[in-house]
């Protein structure tokens, strides 16, 4: 929690960072990535970041992933852009012009539109310079979602055998392998995991290192949520600044800014108090212009700059009087036309012009050729007027003839006809008054501050308590307790002396001192614990793949083949320490037309034949 110091001034203003994405290099893969055996790729496939890299033998495996990215995509515009295709993950840059057409693969942390993520795939591939268009030669090791459907994995493997090429792939769940990394290795240990991702929450006993699946629990809370409610909270504090209130800055408020209370209701009875209030809020700077118009003008430039105006405005107007002497006199034109067909006697030709005119007579065609006639003339002289003089002339509103068509202003006009709007609110003086500084009334940084007070400790709560989002759900503490009970108390003992928090949800400060607490309250009297944070929760699960792949890197019992793909159907699963529990989809066999119908002749014979023995 970063709060003032209380012995001097606060200095608890930051402004917005707004960081944009920069575009990923497309790398090499290098001499590291092709030696005598090829290299496991190491794909960490997350709802919120997807990060890959290589599994690379040796002393030094290498460093961190050399690709993390947004797991989004959106569909190229065309236009300027000349039909760009699909963008992918950093090279959109900023999300926030583009939030309505983010598109991702994931159905909170399942992937489901397998399109989607092929282009994820596809950019991973391209990035870490390894081609796709023939094959992937590289091992795949990919994280998936605890408990994954069988579905899902058939379409993912799908994709990677069908469409890559792959030789084996081997799945993983991601907090598994963060818990693998984090462990000595060889080490067969029980323990509890609690990870805390961007869509959801899963707390997974681990029973002499294997997942024990049928107790595993989701919560469907994570960051997304917080900060959705996040948003909603300081919108509904701020309604002035809607706008400015985005997604992307809400995240960033919940990563620097945010902290879990160790309790919650005795760490907002402190916020009751001014003077923490004061030394803790944290005021956001909201990117604002100090410019005010006319303080800092002189009589000359207003002088000159109401020139231009005078001169910008004369010329939209005297180019919309053109318009609209040529589109009357076309008019015109064509109703003489059809006037001289009444006078040279071609009856059938004129009837029909005039139902095209929508006109029921003559005499009307009459009228309709005279106001027509008048309103050329009249513009005619204006425009001669406009050219002799300097004087401006306001564009008339309503036109004088009925059902002449009203000329609509070009999209440079109306983008021009903003710049006029102090012509049409100040009269010009004949003598101009001295230029006086305008003073604002108030603060105007002061008026583009969020204060983040209560907030700070309310967005990141709802995974303790999601009634406050009104999330008909148990919190951590209550799934955790609910999952303890349902071993024996000597199991019980095991599970709490190694309970693992992981995932990006679980960085904020004051984490592990909640979970201990909430510990402290369900578990015996002299009873211990231990509670252990991931060193590093958001990049170990990728860090623990690439671990595994290593220690695993010739053993044929965890890989899945291209061969047992086929044979065994994509929701194959071969289960390892870091892995789901495979349960197989046995579908009972359906008997054939002819197998029912022997089987009912056989009865029938039978039923018919047995009184007939008897007799």
């Amino acid at each position: 929690m970063a709060a003032a110091s209380a012995a001097g001034p606060p200095t608890n203003v930051f402004p917005f960072r707004d960081a944009r994405a920069a575009p990923d290099p497309v790398l090499e893969a290098g001499p590291v990535a092709h030696g005598p055996l090829p290299v496991p790729l190491v794909l960490d496939n997350g709802s919120f970041q997807a990060r890959a890299g290589w599994a690379c033998p040796g002393s030094d495996p290498g460093p961190e992933p050399r690709l993390q990215f947004r797991a989004v995509c959106a569909r190229g515009r065309g236009g300027a852009r000349g039909g760009a295709g699909p963008q992918v993950g950093n090279a959109l840059g900023s999300l926030e012009p583009l939030r309505w057409m983010l598109r991702s693969p994931f159905d909170r942390n399942v992937p489901v539109n397998l399109e989607l993520q092929e282009l994820l795939l596809d950019y991973s591939f391209q990035h870490l310079g390894v081609s796709s268009q023939g094959c992937v030669d590289h091992p795949i090791v990919l994280t998936e979602a605890v408990c994954n459907p069988l579905y899902s994995r058939q379409m993912m493997s799908e994709l990677l055998f069908e469409c890559y090429g792959i030789p084996t792939v081997a799945y993983g769940i991601d907090s598994l392998f963060s818990f693998y990394h984090n462990n000595p290795k060889n080490l067969i240990s029980s323990g509890l995991i609690i990870s805390s991702g961007y869509q959801c929450t899963h707390i997974l006993p681990i029973l002499e290192g294997r997942l024990d699946a049928k107790n595993c629990k989701r919560i469907n809370l994570g960051g997304s949520q917080a900060t959705g409610y996040l948003q909603r909270l300081l919108q509904l504090k701020y309604p002035g600044h809607l706008a400015a209130i985005t997604l992307s800055r809400m995240e960033e408020i919940l990563h620097e800014h945010s902290y879990i209370a160790e309790d919650y209701v005795e760490e907002l009875q402190k916020w009751r108090c001014p003077d923490y209030y004061e030394n803790n809020v944290h005021k956001m700077q909201l990117p604002f212009s100090s410019k005010l118009l006319g303080s800092t003008l002189t009589s000359e430039e207003k002088q000159e700059r109401r020139q231009q105006q005078l001169r910008r405005l004369q010329e939209l107007n005297a180019r919309r009087r053109e318009e609209k002497l040529q589109l009357d006199q076309e008019r015109l034109d064509r109703l003489l036309y059809v006037q001289e067909l009444l006078e040279d006697g071609q009856m059938d030709q004129f009837h029909k012009a005039l139902i095209e005119l929508n006109m029921d007579s003559p005499e009307e065609l009459q009228s309709y050729i005279q106001k027509l006639s008048a309103a050329v003339e009249q513009a005619k002289q204006k425009i001669l007027q406009a050219e002799a003089s300097l004087e401006v002339d306001v564009v008339d509103s309503k036109p004088e003839t009925p059902d002449l068509g009203q000329l609509e202003p070009s999209l440079e006009d109306v983008e021009n006809i903003n710049d006029f709007e102090p012509l049409f609110s100040e009269e010009t003086p004949e003598v101009e008054k001295p230029v006086t500084t305008v003073q604002p009334v108030f603060n105007l940084a002061a008026y583009h501050q969020l204060f983040v007070g209560t907030e700070r400790i309310r967005a990141p709560e709802i995974i303790f308590q999601p009634s406050l989002i009104g999330e008909e759900q148990a919190g951590i503490a209550e799934t955790l307790q609910y999952i303890l009970d349902r071993y024996p108390k000597d199991v019980q003992e095991l599970l709490v002396q190694n309970v693992f928090l992981t995932g990006g949800n679980m960085m904020y400060p004051g984490m592990k001192v909640r979970i201990e607490k909430e510990l402290l309250e369900m578990r015996p009297f002299q009873s211990c614990f231990q509670v252990q944070l991931a060193s590093n929760p958001v990049l170990d699960a990728w860090y623990g793949a690439r671990d595994w792949a290593l220690d695993h890197l010739d053993n044929e019992d965890v890989w899945i083949t291209r061969k047992e793909y086929e044979e065994k159907g994509g929701g194959y699963l071969k289960e390892h320490c870091a892995s789901n529990v495979y349960v197989p989809i046995r579908l009972p066999k359906q008997a054939s037309r002819a197998t029912e119908a022997q089987a009912s002749g056989k009865g029938s014979a039978a039923s018919g034949g047995g009184p007939g023995e008897q007799a």
